[in-house]
């Protein structure tokens, strides 16, 4: 996909921080985007900053009612949606003896539940289309699990091995699922603890719309999959590979990570 002019694009999470910075670049590329989020105040400034030219519907897409509702409306409009961009998530920094039962099924349900549902329930629309492609925004600790993040990880390992499994799945059909990892993204889901600790460990954090702008480059590209940031890529590999190695790095980190949790 060369281009994304006139292309119609759902994006979830559309009004958070690198949700925003995503719009903001797929408007400069002239997509016609459908905007949701559950914040309806915000969606509606977002979408009048960009001279209200988008279609915009406030659903909670973590609930069955909340998806069925965005599918119908999508299903109604004049241009049907040809890709899907899951951007909605949610983060926690904190040790496992803190999480309650809820905040656990919020982090899964949130970052990876719901994202499988809207994903399943948005195929038989976006296969009406020629061709069509829904990116999965996972996150680099989706392939590198880190102290202080288990359950977020555990959500985005989960997306990442849906997103592979769905593409496989489906490469008999008119969609593509692809997989887009940023790093650690200056947002307001990271804390004051979080950007210190960052800050200490020597991690960099990339603004959203250098996320955007990876993004966009992203869609162009003909390929399945890609993780942002040097020397993250890296650590990714290694991971993978030879796991005991990232094992004696985090070891080293661990008293820092310690400090900030």
């Amino acid at each position: 996909m060369h281009s994304l002019k006139d292309t119609t694009i759902v994006v979830t999470g559309a009004a958070g921080g690198i949700g925003h910075a995503i719009v903001r670049r797929l408007t400069e590329q002239g997509a016609r985007l459908v905007l949701t989020d559950r914040d309806a105040v915000r969606l509606s400034a977002l979408n009048a900053s960009l001279g209200n030219k988008h279609y915009e519907f406030a659903a909670d897409i973590s609930s069955c009612k909340g998806r069925v509702s965005l599918l119908d409306y999508c299903s109604g409009l004049m241009h049907i949606p040809q890709m899907l961009i899951n951007v909605a998530g949610i983060n926690q920094f904190a040790k496992i003896a803190d999480y309650s039962d809820d905040d656990i099924m919020r982090m899964v349900t949130i970052n990876l539940t719901s994202q499988i549902a809207l994903c399943r329930d948005f195929i038989s629309l976006l296969n009406t289309q020629p061709s069509a492609v829904i990116i999965n925004v996972g996150s680099i600790l989706g392939s590198i699990g880190m102290p202080g993040y288990s359950v977020y990880c555990a959500s985005k390992f989960g997306l990442r091995g849906f997103s592979e499994a769905l593409n496989r799945e489906l490469m008999d059909s008119r969609t593509r699922v692809r997989y887009f990892a940023p790093r650690a993204t200056q947002t307001a889901l990271n804390d004051v603890r979080v950007n210190q600790m960052n800050k200490a460990l020597g991690n960099a954090m990339d603004s959203p719309e250098k996320v955007a702008d990876a993004l966009i480059a992203f869609i162009k590209k003909d390929i399945v999959s890609t993780y942002l940031g040097w020397p993250e890529k890296l650590f990714v590999k290694i991971n993978s590979l030879l796991p005991t190695l990232v094992d004696k790095s985090f070891r080293k980190q661990l008293p820092i990570i310690k400090r900030y949790l």
